[in-house]
């Protein structure tokens, strides 16, 4: 009789795919979207193709093919959608910025100021080709997020240092949001609302039971006690502080509502939204009634035409109103509207006019729902995390970042008051296409702790081989 002996193997269960070709399928997609608008804007300059297009295609095709290797190798289960999709708004920027560059209107505004006008678009590259390299850099050194929490305190008076740099220097247009060496200026708010969700994130985590108690029920609102109302009181202050020594009404409400917003995920009360409302407003109508900057921006907000009755104040909110209503559905097309008339905010805090003027309703229509799709990837990688630290950090980094897009939209559309901030890629700025990159890196590195698969259970020491006998 003959014998045969087999021992049966264990299969671990497969993982989630790691999903990288889907994201290089999409990062083709979002290539090729902007330089068929390049090709678009040139045809319709000048009748024929651009000169530049090649090496801008190869440009923006090697920046998101360095940004994907990146992520293959040290993100490999991260949201494939992010990258694609800050991509394509960054390379769609750069159109947009390029084709104001074309404009002679704006050329013979510089002129008459004294400085070239023409640069924006090469600057703009080489500020993209510095963010992904900044993206790589989080990407590679950041081995795994939770590594932050220990820098919770050090974050918060980093955030101080940022915040408080620019009122040493002189203000430009009306506010102080600038640190300028020489020709060499940056924007240290941008940067800032990082290093606070850090801190944001560590705090909350550790204090969130005691800010979650309440005393009384009062119209369906749990109050909470009046030792808890400390860290929003801090909060507020500093955020009305930074309205009234930088005039910056775009930093404080992205500070102060970031802060909300986390507040409410970590402690699930309402009332902290309510509350943070309330002193929202009352900050803002109070520092209006003595600031003149805010005033003015007030007031341009309520009636943006009476400038042309008046003489006084800016003509670029109603220039911003009159793009998007020229604009239409569909739009003028690429490169044939007159948001140029807006003047030298045209490409950084009003480029979303020349979105409306010349893609029309149906182009920012899809220009805010790439921006929601980031915010929603993050607010997804916020529910899939593991630990409260990366849940509470990604749903402080998305809401910065859809905070910051609805200041921005909603003060060029005339929903609220302008604020001066830049739209996230698309705007012209070194310092926000930087700080933005290093947010997409951040959300991609807690995505991919959030997505790996856990590691197979070690086999027991007990467990022996089942042996199978056949005749």
């Amino acid at each position: 009789m003959s014998s045969s002996t087999t021992s049966t193997t264990t299969i671990s269960t497969a993982g989630p795919p790691s999903r990288r070709n889907t994201e290089l399928a999409m990062l083709a997609f979002a290539v090729l979207i902007p330089v068929f608008a390049y090709a678009n804007v040139g045809l319709a300059l000048s009748d024929e193709m651009p000169s530049g297009m090649l090496s801008y295609g190869l440009g923006l095709g090697l920046l998101a093919g360095v940004g994907h290797i990146v992520v293959r190798k040290f993100a490999p289960y991260a949201d494939p959608l992010l990258l694609p999709l800050a991509t394509l708004l960054n390379g769609l920027g750069l159109v947009l910025i390029w084709r104001l560059d074309q404009s002679e209107r704006l050329a013979r505004a510089a002129e008459a100021q004294g400085f070239v006008y023409g640069a924006s678009a090469p600057n703009q590259l080489m500020y993209s080709a510095m963010g992904v390299a900044f993206f790589v850099g989080v990407l590679m050194l950041l081995k795994d997020h939770r590594i932050l929490q220990r820098y919770t305190y050090i974050s918060m008076a980093g955030a101080l240092i940022l915040l408080v740099m620019p009122v040493f220097f002189p203000a430009k247009f009306g506010a102080r949001i600038w640190v300028t060496v020489g020709s060499f200026s940056i924007q240290p708010a941008e940067f800032a609302k990082i290093v606070i969700a850090v801190f944001f994130a560590g705090y909350l985590m550790v204090k969130r039971d005691a800010l979650a108690l309440a005393s009384r029920r009062f119209m369906g609102l749990y109050l909470p006690r009046g030792r808890d109302l400390g860290p929003i009181l801090v909060v507020w202050a500093m955020s009305i502080l930074i309205l009234v020594f930088e005039t910056d009404l775009g930093t404080s409400l992205l500070f102060f509502g970031m802060f909300v917003v986390m507040l409410y995920v970590a402690t699930e009360r309402t009332s902290w939204i309510v509350f943070g409302l309330l002193m929202s407003a009352v900050g803002a109508v109070g520092v209006a009634t003595f600031e003149p900057h805010v005033q003015q921006r007030v007031d341009a907000w309520l009636d943006p035409f009476a400038v042309f009755e008046t003489g006084q104040g800016t003509e670029q909110i109603a220039q911003a109103l009159m793009a998007f209503g020229s604009g239409g559905v569909m739009g003028t097309g690429l490169g044939q509207g007159n948001s140029d008339l807006i003047g030298f905010a045209a490409n950084s805090d009003f480029i979303l006019a020349t979105v409306g003027e010349e893609l029309g309703l149906a182009g920012t229509m899809a220009i805010l729902l790439l921006y929601g799709l980031i915010v929603e990837r993050g607010v997804r990688t916020a529910l899939a995390a593991r630990d409260p630290f990366g849940k509470l950090l990604a749903i402080g980094l998305s809401a910065a970042f859809g905070i910051q897009v609805f200041v921005v939209a909603g003060g060029v559309m005339g929903l609220i008051p302008l604020t001066g901030m830049t739209m996230p890629f698309l705007a012209y700025g070194g310092s926000s296409v930087l700080a933005n990159w290093a947010l997409i890196a951040i959300l991609i590195k807690i995505s991919d702790t959030a997505r790996r698969p856990a590691p197979a259970p070690a086999p027991s020491p007990d467990a022996e081989m089942t042996q199978v006998v056949r005749p």
